[in-house]
């Protein structure tokens, strides 16, 4: 018998690196509650820390190591009960420009953090983690329909040379006027043809004779659908770019969408990119914007802060030339000053509006206006029964971020100048890149998953491990003796780097993620067994002890590697078609593979070797 020396070598690192890098998983986290600005790249200063603190002391809520640290405030309660009050508390009396949400804090020494080693994510059923609600508003997604509408109405009837008295819109549809019933009948006939979302009804009425336009039924539907799929998809964008793991996201009725953050995240962050229905309009600035002090802005044009929101009023261009539902990609960069910048990149549908517009107003002014819905929360308390409640109120916020001269024809590609900060300039790039929302969210629930149900699954979880350990090493002693106890040691050694790699890989442990650390210690010796019942037939074959060995490894090698590359691909389709714990259950599974293939056949073999390898005048080995 003979074993390379790189491969105890191999052994030997593979077995440190694993130990160091499971060692985090011996120091749970705390929980915490963090504090950060609604406005990307705000910065928090002490005053904010000591005033949580001492509302935190007021509400006689128990608390320890409060500090500042990546533009937040972080402070570490004791309980989980107290993280509960202590988010109420904060959220009540911090008001709406902070956003304040349940963490973990860290509890891993510096030392192994300085490398990277930190615990184990556990997921929603496990850790607990939040649960927010978001109801997409629908009115504002038939009002943004009916603005592309409308103006595909008047291009349609321009071409057709069909004068329009007036066009106004409605709650589902638009109301259109014209000087004739004949140029009625000639517009309902061309939008008969080019319209086909919408019925169409002439009628009477003091204006003149008027054409009537509503969405079918059918139409409202999709758009509907439209809206809350949309937003779906780019929900789940926005949670991919923060990098938070086995988050699920899903619709919920109608109209509303559910997302569930698990485990150690920066949900702060997360809340506050999720809550944001940010978007761009691209205008040309309005002739005379720069006379214009203020007051009633002229017909077809609006007025804009420039800058900050009290900032001087700008004269833009009521038509928009292109939203931010254009954009395919954006990245964050530098200007030749050092000062940050968004490089945009528009679909060819964009770049072609663009270009039209660009072409003929080369020379004047184009501005980026910025546009973001949110909601002012207040608590109101019921006088009669001493309840408070929330009342949400929505508005929209916007501001002109950027002013420029177009100097050449633009096209799908050209960048974005004025911000006010990097932190900024990447939450932008962040929320076009993920897709613009069809229509603006709000939460209407917050929720936290309690963890106490976490820590009864994560006993009982940790209980069936044992169990299943403990009955997987007495039955390999018992069937195969000494070589039974190295088929354990092996195992042992199997759960530590599988440990090991997912903290590493960052993966989320939940319950069913259990499941497959179980499933992987019984398919671990399963591939000791078939090598152990190998050499036990080499034996009664009449080959001696060491021949035997080296033989039952060389000969299940194909065995084990067939039967562990298909559950490795059954693996894989799971991870690929499901969701949030199935992808866990999917993730642990292959990783268990891997590390069992480890163990089973460098392990196991090694330990074989050092156990019998080296002896003179073997005569027996002890496999049962």
């Amino acid at each position: 018998m003979h074993y390379p020396a790189w491969k105890y070598i191999l052994i030997v690192v593979a077995l440190v690196i694993s130990g160091i890098y499971a060692l985090p998983n011996l120091y749970p986290d705390e929980p915490a509650i963090q504090i950060t600005s609604t406005s990307a790249g705000t910065s928090l200063d002490q005053n904010v820390l000591t005033q949580s603190q001492r509302l935190l002391d007021d509400a006689g809520l128990s608390h320890h190591g409060g500090n500042l640290e990546n533009n937040s405030v972080l402070i570490r309660l004791n309980t989980a009960e107290d993280q509960l009050k202590a988010q109420d508390t904060l959220r009540k009396n911090l008001g709406e420009n902070y956003v304040v949400a349940l963490n973990l804090a860290q509890t891993t020494p510096t030392w192994l953090r300085d490398i990277g080693a930190k615990p184990m994510k556990l997921g929603l059923d496990l850790r607990g983690g939040v649960r927010f609600v978001l109801e997409v508003d629908m009115n504002k997604a038939l009002e943004r329909r009916l603005e592309t509408a409308s103006q595909d109405v008047r291009r349609h009837l321009r071409n057709e040379k069909v004068a329009i008295k007036s066009l106004r819109t409605t709650t589902d549809g638009m109301v259109l006027t014209f000087d004739s019933n004949d140029e009625r009948d000639k517009a309902q006939r061309t939008l008969a043809g080019t319209m086909a979302d919408f019925a169409l009804r002439p009628v009477m009425s003091q204006d003149g004779a008027t054409l009537e336009m509503s969405y079918t039924e059918s139409s409202l539907n999709q758009i509907n659908e439209y809206a809350v799929g949309q937003n779906l998809t780019t929900l789940r964008n926005r949670i991919n770019e923060l990098g938070v793991a086995e988050a699920l996201v899903q619709s919920q009725g109608t109209n509303r969408i559910v997302v569930e953050l698990p485990g150690v995240q920066d949900t702060a962050e997360a809340k506050r990119v999720l809550g944001r229905t940010a978007n761009l309009e691209f205008r040309l600035v309005a002739d005379g914007a720069d006379s214009f002090t203020g007051g009633v802005p002229p017909a077809g044009t609006e007025a804009f802060p420039f800058g900050t929101l009290d900032g001087m009023p700008l004269l833009l261009n009521r038509q928009a030339i292109i939203t931010g539902d254009r954009v395919q990609n954006a990245q964050v960069g530098v200007d030749e000053t050092g000062r940050p910048q968004v490089s945009i990149t528009l679909d060819n549908a964009g770049g072609k509006l663009m270009q039209s517009a660009t072409a003929p107003n080369q020379g004047k002014q184009m501005a980026v206006l910025f546009i973001e819905n949110k909601q002012r929360v207040k608590f109101e308390t019921d006088p009669t029964t001493g309840e408070t409640t929330e009342v949400r109120t929505p508005y929209a916020e916007t501001r002109v971020i950027n002013r420029a001269t177009i100097q050449a024809v633009l096209g799908t590609s050209f960048v974005i100048t004025g911000l006010d900060s990097h932190a900024e300039a990447s939450e932008l790039a962040l929320l076009l890149r993920s897709g613009a929302l069809a229509a603006p969210m709000y939460f209407v629930e917050e929720r936290t998953i309690g963890p106490s149900l976490g820590q009864e699954n994560i006993d009982k979880g940790l209980f069936a491990s044992q169990i299943g350990y403990l009955l997987v090493f007495l039955w390999m002693i018992v069937f195969y003796r000494a070589c039974g106890v190295i088929a354990n040691i092996a195992l042992a050694f199997n759960i530590i780097m599988l440990g090991a790699v997912m903290s590493i890989l960052g993966s989320s442990l939940t319950l069913p993620g259990i499941a497959g650390i179980v499933l992987t210690m019984g398919m671990a010796v399963d591939a000791n067994v078939l090598i152990f019942e190998r050499i036990r037939e080499e034996i009664a074959g009449g080959s001696n002890i060491k021949t035997a060995i080296m033989a039952g490894f060389d000969r299940a090698f194909s065995s084990i590697f067939d039967a562990n590359l298909t559950t490795l691909l059954v693996a894989f389709i799971l991870f690929a078609i499901g969701t949030g714990p199935i992808k866990g259950f999917a993730i642990t599974l292959a990783i268990g593979i891997l590390t069992s293939l480890f163990t089973a056949i460098i392990i196991t073999r090694a330990l074989m070797q050092i156990w019998y390898g080296y002896r003179k005048n073997l005569t027996k080995i002890s496999i049962g």
